[in-house]
């Protein structure tokens, strides 16, 4: 790549959380059990999405797809991180850091997309349920399941190469976790303006614009579940939306805090450790474990492993 010629340096050193190194062990054993959890959780749903005929249905279509991000997601990083803190392995190559910042960035802008894309899921089922399985059908479902990762992984490819463009002829100490942009920007010996930019330019579209989005679905949904005349019928149809809502609250909240000022901060990487490790653990339980379809599912696997073990 040409743009290597602008590297002095030949890895980086991430620094992790050496500030409060007395507690590396306790951190390090409680991102190894959210990892653990998170892999169980996502793999439980992934599995009982291909195999359950109850759990044929668009909505659970893209919450299978959404396990599939999340492992992908966190996998991205937090096995860097376990490394770091247990101290094997703090330095990483240029090319490895440079593929990793873009494989989460892509990562993450794809979540927001496709966070987005659940809410209109949800949109059409309550505001246009007799049409909503001809609208939803399986091949539509698989197109609209593609655009996600389109965009995701186009946005953020240009505040990579922005990033990748800049002068690294000094430091090399990355004050975080994994490889981010606002880190390596703040490390570069030429003006990181266009790549700080970029950077923002693709929060606003990957972030901002997929976050009012839900904003406008949801204003939608509640006016449509106000009009429902039964307690137990506007309970239902928002019931389906809670999980979401959670999910989405917690994910754009942190995100849009590191990513809309790219300059960084000291306290950015305790927040990318929520999102990275913290929520994708908690998302299984929240997106569905706690739903009455996916738990009678989980039982019926369960029933079936247990005749398979026995005979």
């Amino acid at each position: 790549m040409q743009a290597m010629n602008n590297l002095t340096v030949n890895k980086f050193i991430l620094l992790g959380f050496y500030n409060i190194h007395k507690y590396q062990n306790v951190l390090f054993c409680a991102v190894l059990l959210a990892y653990i959890i998170c892999m169980i959780g996502n793999f439980t749903i992934i599995i009982l999405v291909r195999t359950e005929t109850c759990l044929r249905s668009p909505m659970y279509f893209f919450i299978g797809i959404f396990s599939t991000l999340e492992v992908m997601f966190v996998s991205a990083t937090v096995p860097k991180l376990l490394a770091i803190l247990i101290q094997t392995k703090r330095a990483i190559s240029v090319s490895e850091c440079f593929t990793q910042m873009y494989i989460f960035n892509a990562l993450g802008e794809t979540e927001c997309f496709l966070l987005a894309l659940m809410v209109f899921d949800r949109f059409l089922a309550i505001n246009n349920p007799l049409h909503y399985f001809a609208i939803m059908n399986s091949k539509y479902c698989y197109k609209l399941a593609v655009f996600p990762w389109l965009f995701g992984f186009t946005v953020s490819f240009f505040p990579t190469i922005f990033t990748i463009l800049l002068d690294f002829c000094g430091p090399n100490e990355v004050n975080h976790f994994f490889c981010d942009l606002a880190p390596l920007q703040n490390l570069a010996c030429s003006d990181p303006f266009v790549s700080n930019v970029a950077t923002s330019l693709a929060a606003v579209i990957a972030t901002v614009l997929p976050f009012f989005t839900i904003i406008g679905f949801y204003f939608h949904i509640i006016r449509t579940v106000l009009k429902i005349k039964t307690k137990e019928g506007k309970k239902k149809a928002f019931s389906t939306c809670s999980s979401h809502l959670i999910v989405a609250s917690m994910f754009y909240g942190s995100a849009i805090i590191v990513y809309i000022r790219p300059k960084g901060s000291h306290y950015d990487k305790f927040l990318a450790l929520t999102y990275t490790v913290v929520i994708p653990m908690l998302n299984p339980f929240i997106y569905a474990f706690r739903n009455r379809e996916v738990k009678n599912a989980l039982r019926n696997l369960s029933r079936q492993l247990h005749r398979c073990s026995q005979s």
